[in-house]
């Protein structure tokens, strides 16, 4: 298990990978904020359309965690596939990574 522990102001912004992946209903990503922030998560398909915003705000320093349902921003659920999640903090940080949803 190399899940972050939940306590504590981290030292660096992180995005780590979502768990479960594969996952079919739902997968949760979590990210590490050093400082408080805007945060933008966004879902995008294997085309680079953007197909859900998770998190547009200002975010507190800490671990945080999100849940993705497999639906798009209208609510309906998204095929299976590949799909991309970015992790971006103002100018500070984007990362992005890779997950499979399986229907």
């Amino acid at each position: 298990d190399e899940r972050p522990p939940t306590s504590g102001i981290p030292r660096a912004y992180a995005l780590n990978q979502n768990y479960p992946n594969p996952f079919n209903a739902s997968t949760v990503i979590d990210f590490a904020m050093p400082k408080a922030g805007h945060v933008k998560l966004e879902i995008y398909n294997i085309l680079g359309q953007k197909v859900k915003d998770l998190v547009d705000e200002k975010v507190t320093a800490g671990h945080k965690k999100v849940t993705w349902d497999g639906t798009n921003n209208a609510g309906k659920n998204v095929a299976s596939g590949v799909y991309f999640y970015r992790l971006k903090v103002e100018a500070e940080f984007t990362e992005i990574k890779k997950m499979t949803l399986l229907r």
